[in-house]
Formats: structure tokens, sequence, C-alpha cells
């Protein structure tokens, strides 16, 4: 049987990135637990003390309940190396597809993140090869694909 997991991203700013990973990966902020008005009033009921509330929205999830929830959580350092991890988002509609049409898909999709505060790294791309992607990063520097 599988485990369930939720994927935690180190960050400065949690809610920017909240934000950004919900629109590109069309998931939600994720509510607050049932019972609580919201996500501090939760955490003042853990235990978290009162300095280190008030940080906005800091996990998103799969609307439809099939992905991984995904914690935003804040950590002093900045990000210095390269990830050793990282998203592939799935824009291409698959090999039923020509790479054409995978091709612009995926560009769309570049496009459509780089407007959400995304920068464009490179394209992954070789002649003869039937693959299409493009390297990005989100607004604090971790690097994700769009193939």
């Amino acid at each position: 049987m599988a485990v369930s997991y939720q994927l935690v991203i180190d960050c400065r700013e949690p809610e920017p990135l909240a934000r950004f990973w919900a629109e590109a990966l069309h998931y939600v902020i994720e509510p607050a637990p049932e019972g609580f008005d919201s996500w501090d009033d939760f955490y003042r009921s853990i235990g978290v003390p009162e300095e280190e509330l008030g940080i906005g929205a800091d996990s998103i999830a799969d609307p439809k309940g099939e992905g991984p929830r995904i914690w935003f959580q804040i950590v002093p350092d900045e990000k210095t190396i390269k990830n050793r991890i990282h998203i592939d988002v799935n824009a291409s509609g698959g090999r039923g597809s020509s790479l054409d049409v995978r091709r612009e898909r995926v560009e769309a999709e570049a496009d459509r993140l780089v407007a959400l505060g995304a920068t464009r790294l490179s394209t992954l791309t070789e002649e003869g090869l039937d693959h299409y992607a493009v390297a990005m990063t989100d607004p604090e520097g971790n690097e994700f694909d769009i193939n």
C-alpha cells in the first residue's frame, strides 16, 4: 500500500510561493482545519509561539484530493545551491500529441508562469529527440521544469 505524504518546500516567504504554486499547479490555498477560523488559530492550539504566526497562507492542496499537500516552511537561510529534487509540471499532454503540439503547450505554460513571477532559464530540447521542456525557477529561485 502506498503511503501518503506532503511535499515541503523551504522558503523565506511562504505566502507568495503558496500563491504562485497554487496557480501553477491548479491547486488551492488550503483552508484551515475544521473547527478553526484560520491557520493561526490552529497553530496557536498546538502551541506555536505568537511571534511565528501571521505569515499568511503557507500550504496548498489539490482541490480534487489526488495530489500531495504542499507546505511552504520558513527557513532562515537563503537558497544557495541547486535543488536536489524539483517539480516537473506536465503541460504538454503527453506523447499522444505531436512534438509540435507539445512544444506549443509547454511554451504557453511557460509564458503563463513567467507572468506569475517565474523566471525562464533554458529550453531543454535536442534535434532528433522526441522531447521538449523548459527549465524555470519559481519566485524564490527553486528550479522546476515544464514538459
